[in-house]
């Protein structure tokens, strides 16, 4: 004997035809099941959402703007003149105690407006030393780093996500779910810095996963260079030449040189995985 299934009832008490359902499961979304009076409009609803919007559009002609304003303000304009390691650096002299927070705050600066990170980084190592400057270095560089992501996250993601295909979407969320490992690779094989802060800020890796990735990858190269030009700097300010011939010089040029060897090591060890 088949049981009928009880008709539904209304508020008014009203039997409801329960047998055509398209007009209820869209509300509730597909759980599993394809209504086919409905896929046609589902595949133009996700059409829809995977072509970028206005706002969308909108921020990342701002991003293009901010890049090119950056990169005219520091080569086309009267600023350029200012942008050199002297007047840098007797600026920052000139700052007494304040001078490592100026610095921080420049190099910060410096790295979301694309100054050459060489000239902020010796420059550091040539006015604090080989010690505080690598300190110094190291956190105007994070703020720096963090500064240029967000820029990127906040004015490029969304134009970058509507132009994600489903060949490229796994990559995508690849780089989400290993996110510090990939960022810590890219640091250690020296992948151009700011455009990687900016890069990075396009994709789906989170902002912990990136800034830890950044902060550990960062700083064997960075101690390497302040270390190598702070050392040369006390030298050449001591006046004693006879220095150039100690352990410590050579130690710095050793590391220095070693700095070059370091992507091609991890890269080696990365290939030999099974």
């Amino acid at each position: 004997m088949r049981v009928q299934p009880a008709a539904a009832i209304d508020s008014k008490g009203v039997p409801m035809n329960t047998s055509d359902t398209s007009d209820v499961l869209p509300k509730f979304g597909n759980l599993g099941q394809e209504n086919p009076a409905s896929t046609s409009g589902s595949e133009e609803n996700i059409m829809q959402t995977a072509k970028p919007n206005s706002g969308g559009k909108l921020k990342a002609l701002f991003l293009v703007l901010f890049i090119i304003g950056a990169i005219v303000l520091l080569r086309y304009t009267p600023i350029r003149a200012y942008i050199t390691a002297e007047n840098l650096g007797t600026f920052l002299e000139s700052a007494g105690l304040w001078a490592p927070m100026l610095y921080i705050l420049v190099y910060a600066v410096g790295v979301c407006l694309f100054v050459p990170g060489t000239l902020l980084t010796g420059m550091g190592a040539a006015i604090f030393g080989p010690y505080w400057g690598f300190l110094w270095v190291w956190i105007g560089a994070m703020i720096g780093s963090a500064g240029a992501f967000v820029i990127g996250r906040t004015l490029g993601r969304e134009f970058a996500a509507s132009l994600i295909g489903d060949r490229l979407k796994k990559y995508d969320e690849a780089i989400e779910r290993n996110g510090f490992a990939t960022v810590l690779y890219l640091r250690l094989v020296y992948f151009p810095f700011t455009p990687m802060n900016f890069g990075m800020g396009l994709t789906r890796v989170r902002f912990v996963d990136y800034l830890a990735g950044t902060g550990l990858g960062i700083i064997v190269g960075t101690f390497i260079f302040t270390f190598f030009i702070g050392t040369l700097k006390d030298v050449w300010a001591s006046g004693n030449w006879g220095e150039l011939i100690s352990f410590k010089v050579f130690f710095s040029i050793a590391l220095f040189i070693f700095s070059f060897f370091i992507p091609k090591i991890i890269k080696h060890f990365k290939n030999e995985k099974p």
